[in-house]
């Protein structure tokens, strides 16, 4: 596609490759999802997938406590995916969006995607493609930075838009997501969402503004977006 003086550009964003990743922090690829975790129902014979599995310690968090009896997952760093495998049932390294899945049709009772769709290029194209490897029934957990929050408009405000290593401005984010259009994201791919809340909840100070303001500026005040939804 060339622009209106007849240079070359490219339509979308660039996919973050492997190379994206490397230079990031030990912290960046640990931390067990126990909010997540804690959520799922007990039973040896569950079976769940993770998108982005980093370490494995959500899933090791999870095998341990008896959450499931399988727990499977992708991973695109090679060597997050590395320290992965000695944790948990299967982990398939590469690319989502690229990767053809070995799992059968409904095969899993859960999904984890936690901090995964905003580095897709297509994040409407993977639930798409995921949503077969559901059980009906199956929940979804999901949580990803919010564009709208205070700080992001604040920024913008000043007239900057600066991209750091890690964070809700992270440098390797391709898309970008308010509550509602997180929600939208979902709805769209076939998935019914019951929650989209604040991850964590909101503060002292966030909970009384939100309060004044009859909950009318509680997308400025969510940080991170936290959804929860299940398979028809």
């Amino acid at each position: 596609m060339t622009d209106c003086t007849g240079r070359l550009v490219n339509p979308l964003p660039q996919v973050a490759g492997p190379d994206a990743y490397r230079t990031k922090s030990q912290e960046y690829f640990s931390g067990a999802r126990l909010d997540y975790v804690s959520e799922l129902s007990a039973s040896s014979d569950a079976r769940v997938l993770e998108i982005g599995c980093a370490y494995g310690e959500t899933g090791a968090l999870a095998l341990n406590m008896g959450k499931c009896g399988s727990y499977c997952a992708v991973e695109l760093s090679e060597s997050a995916a590395a320290l992965a495998k000695s944790k948990l049932t299967e982990v398939v390294v590469g690319n989502v969006e690229q990767i053809t899945l070995p799992w059968e049709e409904r095969s899993f009772d859960a999904m984890i995607l936690s901090e995964v769709m905003e580095h897709l290029l297509d994040p409407w194209a993977v639930l798409q493609k995921l949503r077969p490897l559901m059980k009906p029934g199956a929940v979804v957990f999901s949580s990803s930075p919010n564009v709208s929050h205070h700080s992001v408009l604040r920024m913008l405000m000043r007239g900057d838009w600066t991209l750091q290593d890690s964070g809700l401005m992270d440098r390797t984010h391709l898309r970008w997501f308010t509550p509602k259009s997180y929600r939208e994201l979902f709805e769209s791919t076939g998935y019914v969402v019951d929650s989209v809340r604040a991850l964590g909840g909101l503060g002292p100070k966030a909970r009384l503004l939100n309060w004044l303001t009859f909950g009318q500026l509680h997308h400025l005040l969510t940080y991170q977006i936290d959804l929860r939804a299940h398979c028809s």
